[in-house]
């Protein structure tokens, strides 16, 4: 079932296999995280090419979903401690290194809190944000703001 909802259901926006390479190549170091769940997460990681991927656990019970998530949500506050502690203090990245791409309003702290935020195709409430916060239409749109040919950033994140 999920495979075929992966397989029918889910494709990749465009552009965003060409940010994830183009910093990767960059020297960064691309991390998904996702209010979604891992069995998709996981797949859209490999297909763009992210380094490390965090979302939500859909728990199994007696080979079956059980409905359940596990602990802890994957959410506003968790994505935003996923680009602070998660991945840019344990690889000693200071935070103005960072970028952040989310298109919802679970993604604005995390947008906020790093050093380059950009809303991509940002629902009404995700765009309330600071000056900071650039707005893309396609994904390789947060390559140009971020300065790649000049600055290189060595954290990135895409939120979804």
């Amino acid at each position: 079932m999920l495979d075929e909802a992966f397989r029918t259901r889910i494709t990749l926006t465009p552009g965003a296999r060409t940010l994830v390479q183009t910093m990767r190549g960059a020297g960064a170091v691309a991390v998904l995280v996702s209010g979604g769940f891992t069995f998709f997460a996981s797949r859209v990681a490999a297909l763009a090419g992210f380094d490390h991927y965090r979302a939500n656990e859909l728990l199994i019970d007696n080979g079956a979903l059980s409905g359940a998530v596990a602990r802890p949500i994957i959410g506003r506050a968790a994505k935003e401690q996923s680009l602070k502690v998660e991945f840019a203090a344990k690889r000693s990245i200071d935070i103005a290194d960072t970028l952040a791409v989310g298109d919802g309003a679970n993604d604005l702290a995390m947008i906020e809190r790093a050093g380059l935020g950009v809303a991509f195709r940002a629902e009404a409430r995700g765009c309330a944000g600071g000056g900071r916060i650039h707005h893309a239409w396609r994904s390789d749109g947060a390559v140009i703001p971020s300065g790649i040919c000049g600055r290189r950033f060595r954290g990135v994140m895409r939120g979804r």
